[in-house]
């Protein structure tokens, strides 16, 4: 056979069809995405929002850079993949929070729940939400002090999903309020609409799919109602609509097909309402998340794509 027609037969490994897109293009879309959100946190709270975004986005890169220096890897930092954990760090955190609190929280979710693993695209969990859950069991008076809406410093008061569990004697916010974000709580989980709105930014490029956050937030909603939940103040309370269009969507720890993706964001909204109604905690989007997580390896292995020719399902 001429040596011409011999290449012709000659396959690489896949990927086969290559884009003019970046991993770190789309994290720096993401980051994008993420900044009406921030801006809102700032107005809600003031500048503790501000330190604190800026502290855990600084602290990420600082540790991505220690640790590839340390281990003799690759500089990576320009990618953006840790100014991303950095601000969804911030985002789950009360605006009070001391800045040496925000740099322990962001060594876990770097030097441990990334590095560990071996860098972007290996990390089985989110890194944001392990550096949460840590700083979570450490520190959990100032990790639950939360401060009303329009109050930049001093004043402490209660979430709408903090009323509910406690049963304060307080009024709740209405909807509209909440979906605006003149309510109490995280950093940048607050309004709902600036969420949105870089969610459906994000959408439009591409760079995360529906599954995820439609599934998470339907079960969320259906199993809150089950409950005896409000499905709608559900939805907007607390942290469901960043964890469904930010983390749920994180492109390394979410399943690989749509069908994947569907169950992992319908056990994430399931076990946020039994956490939320039976739970300890007010919240349950975090460890829901993570718990799917730990099960997305087995979410592909049962629903990737049959190969062309194969007998039976799963690939096989």
């Amino acid at each position: 056979m001429p040596e011409e027609q011999r290449r012709m037969f000659i396959l690489a490994p896949a990927p086969h069809i290559v884009e003019g897109d970046s991993s770190r293009g789309i994290m720096w879309r993401v980051i994008l995405a993420l900044l009406p959100a921030l801006a809102w946190g700032i107005w809600s709270f003031g500048l503790d929002a501000l330190r604190l975004a800026l502290a855990a986005a600084g602290c990420c890169v600082l540790c991505e850079a220690a640790v590839q220096k340390l281990l003799g890897k690759r500089m990576t930092v320009d990618d953006g993949s840790a100014v991303v954990t950095g601000l969804l760090l911030a985002y789950n955190l009360p605006p009070g929070v001391p800045v040496w609190m925000v740099a322990v929280g962001s060594v876990v979710a770097i030097a441990v729940a990334k590095q560990a693993f071996g860098g972007l695209g290996c990390n089985i969990f989110n890194p944001a939400l392990i550096g949460r859950a840590f700083m979570m069991a450490s520190y959990p008076v100032a990790m639950t002090t939360w401060r009303p809406y329009g109050a930049w410093h001093g004043l402490t008061g209660a979430t709408p999903l903090g009323i509910i569990k406690e049963k304060l004697p307080l009024p709740l916010p209405a909807y509209g309020d909440m979906f605006l974000g003149r309510i109490g709580g995280c950093v940048g989980e607050t309004s709902t609409l600036l969420l949105l709105l870089g969610a459906l930014y994000l959408l439009s490029r591409g760079d995360i799919t529906w599954h995820a956050p439609a599934s998470f937030l339907g079960s969320l909603a259906l199993f809150s109602r089950l409950s005896g939940r409000d499905p709608l103040f559900s939805l907007l309370a607390g942290g469901a609509v960043l964890g469904a269009c930010f983390m749920a969507t994180d492109m390394v720890t979410i399943p690989l097909s749509g069908v994947g993706r569907l169950i992992f964001g319908a056990g994430c909204g399931a076990i946020t309402a039994v956490i939320r109604r039976w739970g300890g905690y007010p919240e349950g989007v975090c460890y829901a998340i993570l718990l799917m997580n730990a099960v997305t390896p087995i979410i592909d292995r049962y629903t990737q794509p049959r190969r062309f020719g194969a007998r039976g399902g799963g690939g096989k």
